[in-house]
């Protein structure tokens, strides 16, 4: 199925504009990682029942990105580029005027509608707008100034809580969208398929709602606000709803979440070790904020002046994650680093009260270091193989994949708070129950080394410009 190409631009004009889009998402997200023991404050709820207001947004991606694909095709990617930008702007306004958990819960869904189709859409017009041998490159571009949202995210939102008003940390989104739909509308062709496939509503209508209620499911297991019949009925009918999602995808021609791209080594490979290395990543934005703010009695501010180290770090990698890919590979670097970021992950278990400063900045630092650089490689690898016809679907299952990773790290970590303290007789936020969940989620990062290692030696080489 042949789509209509932009014409030819620098390999760095395109990432750059979508990556205003990931800067106000990661942004957001980095913000209100900080702000959340702030927030459960000021609504008189527990600190574990706002990882609700995390796992909501991601939930809601993961149910809606499927169609993100077919809908960019249909209608042209730099429409629904530019609407999804004005949704998830729209839904920061409801969120910061939000008065109770529920409202900004909802709030958060809306928000979550708008990035289900502006991240994997800007993704597929880079994607289909860069030479393959420049995609290393380009992704890396893309994401520098969409990683300024994690190093200026801390600060800035532990500066407005302390000091001012949470609720401002989501107006901060609004110029920001401006901006966004400005530079798409003057500069981003609009991509699509001169042929379209026909859309796949039953299977979207399992997939769907099956991850819905799964995972909704499992989030609300260790919060005391469903009882245990209500969960278990929900995590099941999701399960069902999934498993026959599976069987239905195996039986049509173009399913909306195309399980036939796992047959391709390297798809396969970069979507399971890189789910087990996202679970492990994605649980410490929700985990540092509260140790570092319940756990050890920091304000937001002098938290978010700690974390943002690691989103320098992962700026910093980006400009040297081509050359280390070029002299190790694609198979060197993900197997060998997934070990130095599972190690690193430890560190921040161990902290104390009593830990210097400069230690934490260094730990911090380097971890952010390690984990740039897999999520670098894992966002090429997996393309290695998936031919331009199927980029779409590639893209929406990947993005499903990733968001998917981190509500279950965000669950596993604040489900493991919980249990720990229960076992000891404490709070579920208690210093000491923090280093058995750093524990948990070193063992998922070691393990998809293990993965890793089964890539072809060459795997992704044509990925690398030379």
């Amino acid at each position: 199925m042949a789509y209509v190409t932009a014409p030819a631009r620098a390999s760095r004009v395109v990432p750059l504009i979508v990556a205003v889009a990931l800067l106000m998402e990661n942004m957001d997200a980095s913000v209100l990682a900080t702000s959340l023991p702030a927030i459960a404050r000021d609504f008189g709820s527990d600190p574990i029942h706002l990882k609700l207001v995390l796992t909501t947004y991601l939930l809601a991606l993961a149910v809606f990105i499927p169609a993100s694909g077919w809908v960019a095709d249909r209608y042209g990617a730099k429409v629904v580029f530019r609407w999804a930008i004005a949704v998830f702007a729209a839904g920061s306004i409801a969120c910061g005027m939000s008065h109770g958990l529920l409202e900004l819960v909802g709030a958060r869904l809306l928000q979550g509608i708008g990035g289900s189709m502006m991240v994997p859409v800007g993704r597929l017009i880079l994607l289909r707008s860069v030479p393959r041998e420049g995609l290393v490159e380009a992704l890396a571009w893309l994401t520098v100034p969409a990683l300024i949202g994690p190093v200026l995210g801390p600060p800035l939102g532990g500066y407005i809580t302390t000091y001012w008003d949470w609720r401002w940390i989501f107006w901060i989104n609004i110029p920001l969208a401006v901006l966004g739909v400005f530079l798409v509308s003057w500069l981003i062709p609009n991509i699509r398929e001169t042929g379209v496939r026909a859309f796949d509503v039953r299977g979207f209508l399992m997939i769907g709602p099956g991850l819905a209620a799964f995972l909704t499911g499992v989030t609300l297991a260790g919060l005391e606000l469903a009882s245990p019949l209500q969960i278990v009925g929900l995590s099941g009918a999701g399960l069902g709803l999934i498993l026959m999602y599976v069987r239905h995808a195996g039986r049509v021609a173009v399913p909306i979440i195309d399980l036939s791209l796992l047959r391709l080594q390297t798809f396969r490979i970069a979507a399971l070790g890189g789910v087990m290395f996202r679970v492990a990543a994605g649980s410490l934005p929700f985990l540092l904020p509260l140790m570092l703010q319940i756990g050890f009695g920091m304000t937001a501010f002098q938290s978010g002046m700690l974390t943002f180290v690691s989103g320098m770090g992962a700026m910093i990698m980006k400009f040297a994650a081509q050359p280390l890919l070029r002299r190790y590979g694609f198979r060197g670097v993900l197997t060998g680093n997934a070990v130095v970021a599972a190690v690193l992950l430890v560190g921040p278990g161990l902290f104390t009260p009593l830990t210097p400063v400069v230690v934490m900045l260094f730990v911090l630092f380097v971890g952010g270091l390690a984990r740039s650089l897999q999520f670098t490689a894992l966002n090429a690898i997996a393309y290695a193989e998936v031919s331009a016809a199927r980029l779409s679907q590639a893209t929406s299952f990947t993005a499903v994949l990733q968001q998917l990773s981190g509500s279950v790290g965000i669950t596993v970590a604040a489900l493991t708070l919980e249990l720990t303290g229960r076992l000891r007789g404490v709070a579920s936020v208690d210093i000491g129950n923090f280093p058995v969940v750093f524990a948990v989620i070193t063992g998922l990062a070691l393990s998809s080394a293990l993965v890793f290692a089964g890539l072809g030696r060459t795997a992704g080489s044509g990925l690398i410009r030379r």
